[in-house]
């Protein structure tokens, strides 16, 4: 017969220090149960079942260390680097180290513990509370990014940061103030001395305003750098009758090209998305449909919008 686990206090949360957990009468043995994992010395956090098909991405792995490490943090300390990042919310690659990078504002020292980064700061750096969590200031953030991120990366990043909500057919969110600008990006690089800053310069060429998504950003980044001309981004659409036809992810309005990328979309929203690409061709748009598979081959994507676009009278 399984003996049931005693419930631990509601006031506890989903992650707490053992220090916490004894001042509300937790015996030791309850802490060292099967439903608790240790993150990190003296603090516990609720084991999560995850399915097969449900897998974190990379930024909830972080995000929810970063919340686990919270009940250790001192007024000092502050979340920095990948970990800030994934608490803006910002895209990232899938990564395989899961510490939590933590900044501590000198003279005080840096962290040194097992699941933990431990980073020297200026007392300069711009700290703001996400979540509840003490974390550098986007701009800040993506200016450390340097050492983990290749380029098309950061500029996915940069785009996340800098994105401007702009009223339009349909939007969400309009209005809505942007992390970050460009300008400030640039002036977080250049406040002290970068490892990476090489590339995050060069990413800063590449960032723009009104990329919705990582892999638009890496789209984007992929065809202006092997020589095709820039698009614009996430503008309506209308035909001659002043029907909205799409808000296009790439566009080349000049030609009349297109290139959308498709995410793993069911039911209704694919069926709309059919409809739509439908109504762009038949007003005589050239649509290249961007799937993980073609992204796969940027041989190929490359090729497809280079042929779209000579078929229309570029000449590059």
């Amino acid at each position: 017969m399984t003996r049931s686990l005693t419930p631990l206090p509601t006031a506890l949360g989903t992650h707490f220090s053992v220090a916490a957990a004894a001042d509300r009468g937790v015996k030791q043995g309850r802490l060292r149960a099967a439903d608790l994992e240790t993150p990190f010395y003296g603090v516990r956090m609720l084991a999560r079942d995850v399915a097969d098909d449900d897998e974190p991405g990379p930024e909830e792995i972080m995000r929810r260390h970063a919340h686990a490490y919270a009940p250790r943090m001192r007024e000092v300390d502050f979340l920095s680097h990948c970990t800030a990042a994934a608490v803006h919310g910002a895209p990232l690659p899938f990564v395989t180290d899961p510490r939590v990078h933590v900044s501590t504002v000198r003279p005080a020292r840096a962290p040194r513990t097992r699941g933990v980064i431990g980073h020297s700061a200026s007392p300069t750096v711009p700290v703001v509370v996400v979540s509840g969590l003490r974390v550098s200031d986007p701009a800040a953030t993506w200016a450390t990014l340097g050492e983990s991120l290749d380029v098309p990366w950061l500029v996915a990043v940069g785009d996340y940061f800098c994105r401007i909500w702009r009223e339009g057919y349909g939007r969400p969110n309009a209005g809505r103030q942007s992390l970050a600008t460009p300008s400030q990006l640039a002036d977080a690089v250049n406040s002290c001395r970068r490892v990476g800053a090489a590339k995050l310069r060069k990413a800063l060429h590449f960032v723009r305003c009104d990329s919705w998504s990582p892999r638009e950003s890496l789209t984007r980044h992929l065809l202006v750098t092997n020589g095709l001309p820039e698009p614009v981004l996430n503008n309506d659409f209308f035909d001659e009758n002043g029907g909205h036809l799409a808000c296009l992810d790439m566009a080349y309005p000049k030609y009349k090209v297109a290139v959308e990328y498709q995410g793993r979309v069911h039911g209704v929203q694919y069926s709309r998305d059919i409809e739509r690409i439908e109504r762009l061709r038949a007003d005589g748009w050239i649509i290249v449909q961007v799937s993980s598979e073609l992204f796969n081959e940027p041989g190929v994507l490359i090729r497809r919008v280079h042929d779209a676009l000579c078929a229309r009278g570029w000449r590059g």
